[in-house]
């Protein structure tokens, strides 16, 4: 079998975790992927959805269609397989807002789908409205780039940690004034930011390392608090909480908004600790800080139960969903 992989951007991390991570699973199981980036274009869009035609399948990732995409693309396409893991019915900018022309085109993506691939029941919950055809398939991590041994750091700081894109670091920044009060309080604690984009905090010193996919392990493991910080509103329910999965994989406890997957990845007292406001940011990280072996029973316990979503058994899920699709 063959399929035509289309997406807006194949550098996106988005892309790279359901996506690229599982190349080598569907080409040893004899489907055979082509990656090409949707162009902006309508004439060269319309030319490279003719090509669908030479192939089992096409796999969408997150782009929703206007009606002259949609309608090309599902009349050369055997199968259209879509998969998405972000509330794209949604604007992350104003999310109370409802912009109709993207609900259309969300709608018009679930709807011309032989099959849709949800990150997160959330999402699912939405697509259904539209395809009864939606599977739930959450974003997978290679748990063995987390196992590198931890750094022996005689330094006698904790390294409270947020990775995540330029794009998000809005999330972390609205806890500053929580990290200013643990900065204040605690003269050993360091933030660590894994990212494309910095801040800087007056209370507290700030590491800023860039993100990069060879580093970002290490850099987990090597910190002692995972921070995962949202908002609550419709867009923000819809992220798949793969940070929190990265922490558990390093074997750090973590604070994070009962938010979406936040919610369900960490288990409240026993992975880490779910924080509400200013007052229970403070209250959440200050416990951690000043109690190690509370900051090692979590980390073990949130590593044990992240296994399950290591990329060989999501790639295997993920493999299933194709060839039963096509």
């Amino acid at each position: 079998m063959n399929l035509l992989i289309l997406t807006n951007n194949p550098n996106r991390a988005s892309f790279r975790l359901r996506i690229v991570v599982y190349l080598d699973i569907l080409q040893a199981n004899d489907i055979d992927c082509v990656i090409a980036k949707l162009p902006s274009g309508t004439l060269a869009r319309r030319k490279l959805f003719q090509k669908a035609a030479d192939f089992d399948g096409v796999f969408l990732h997150r782009k929703i269609l206007n009606f002259f995409d949609a309608f090309w693309l599902h009349r050369h396409s055997r199968k259209i397989i879509y998969d998405f893991d972000d509330a794209l019915m949604y604007s992350d900018r104003k999310p109370e807002c409802n912009y109709w022309s993207r609900k259309r085109r969300f709608r018009r993506s679930v709807e011309l789908a032989d099959l849709v691939i949800a990150g997160n029941p959330y999402l699912a919950e939405h697509a259904q409205k539209f395809n009864p055809r939606v599977e739930v398939l959450p974003t997978g991590l290679d748990i063995k780039a987390y196992r590198t041994e931890r750094r022996a750091k005689n330094d006698g700081k904790i390294r409270l940690v947020w990775i995540g894109s330029k794009s998000t670091l809005k999330y972390l920044a609205e806890i500053k004034p929580a990290l200013e009060e643990i900065g204040s309080r605690f003269d050993n604690a360091i933030l660590r930011i894994i990212c494309d984009d910095f801040f800087d905090l007056q209370n507290m010193k700030v590491e800023k390392h860039q993100w990069h996919k060879d580093t970002e392990g290490a850099d987990l493991i090597n910190s002692d608090i995972g921070l995962a910080p949202l908002p609550d509103d419709r867009f923000t329910r819809g992220k798949c909480g793969f940070k929190i999965l990265q922490y558990a994989a390093a074997k750090l406890p973590v604070v994070a908004s009962p938010v979406g997957m936040n919610a369900e990845y960490v288990s409240d007292g026993v992975t880490g600790s779910h924080a509400i406001n200013a007052s229970q940011w403070i209250d959440k990280i200050s416990k951690l800080i000043e109690n190690a072996e509370l900051r090692k029973t979590m980390g073990q316990e949130g590593q044990a139960r992240v296994k399950n979503f290591d990329i060989d058994e999501i790639g295997k899920r993920l493999l299933d969903l194709i060839v039963g699709a096509l």
